[in-house]
């Protein structure tokens, strides 16, 4: 049988959040590849686990799947441990990384993975904010010239594949090419994409893209409105759900993506573009700065049990 154009025959997923089990569950079950499944913590990747298979049960209580496609999309999926480290997954055809919203760490963590996987592996981030031009510079050695063959070859092969959360339910992917990407590379991470279910839409790299670039101001204006006491918490998000048939407020929303995480897109869109429409509000920040990060800790704009 022939591999269908993405020809991903093993997924590494760097990353045992939400974010990175969701991509390990619809890479396994719907693009139906081995995964493996990286993360230096074992007790996010006991939790991150934990959370997938009671997704796969969900969905056959609900009449999605069978029990066997639950076992089998499971089965598929395996465990890299830190003593493994980055070189347990140098078998792997593409390498999602879905950590922190942190640069420093998204470039360390490049630089590595060119050095430690398959010299053709595609390197993806699911960054929803930061330059993949930048991370792609980074897969680069020191010792290397950007220009030179070598070097082209590396960035080319780094590229962004924006997931959405929760991954299993939202269709969306958003591919970003930086300014080295090969155009064989989009053309696989767009086939990747596919295969695991979702439509792409394609943003070049600017701050945020399309999603976030749209999403984070209107959030964060809605923050300020609430700091500012034009309107109380509830009627900020009524009025976007009656008034604009959204499914949830801005103020719920942010709680579900994360404070921390609404901050860190805020501080990208803002130092990337010196504009001061995307100014943090204060209240944010200091919501942040309390811990209160939203459905995750259990304290944001509302209370979670």
């Amino acid at each position: 049988m022939s591999l269908p154009h993405h020809a991903i025959r093993t997924l590494a997923v760097l990353g045992a959040g939400q974010m990175g089990t969701g991509i390990a569950l619809v890479s396994s079950l719907r693009a139906k590849v081995p995964v493996l499944l990286h993360d230096k913590s074992p007790q996010q990747t006991k939790k991150g686990l934990t959370f997938l298979e009671k997704l796969l049960e969900k969905d056959v209580n609900k009449g999605r799947i069978t029990s066997s496609e639950a076992k089998e999309a499971r089965d598929r999926i395996t465990v890299v441990g830190e003593e493994a480290g980055l070189k347990g997954l140098r078998d792997a055809d593409m390498v999602v990384e879905a950590v922190s919203e942190n640069l420093e760490l998204k470039q360390m963590l490049f630089s590595n993975l060119a050095r430690e996987v398959n010299p053709n592996a595609i390197l993806a981030s699911n960054t929803s904010s930061i330059s993949i031009t930048k991370i792609a510079s980074a897969a680069i050695p020191k010792d290397v010239s950007a220009a030179s063959e070598e070097g082209k070859k590396i960035s080319g092969r780094v590229v962004g594949l924006h997931f959405f959360n929760p991954v299993p339910v939202m269709k969306l992917v958003e591919l970003i090419s930086a300014l080295q990407t090969s155009q064989d590379t989009l053309d696989r991470a767009r086939s990747f994409a596919v295969a695991c279910g979702k439509e792409v839409t394609v943003s070049k790299d600017v701050p945020g893209f399309v999603s976030n670039a749209l999403l984070m101001p209107f959030i964060n204006e809605a923050i300020m409105h609430l700091e500012k006491g034009i309107a109380t918490r509830d009627d900020i998000d009524t009025t976007l759900k009656l008034g604009m048939n959204h499914p949830m407020g801005p103020l719920q929303l942010a709680d579900f993506i994360g404070l921390d995480t609404c901050l860190a897109i805020q501080e990208t869109l803002y130092n990337g573009t010196r504009d001061s429409k995307y100014r943090p509000s204060v209240l944010l920040e200091r919501m942040v700065d309390a811990g209160w990060y939203g459905k995750k800790s259990g304290k944001g704009f509302y209370e979670y049990s």
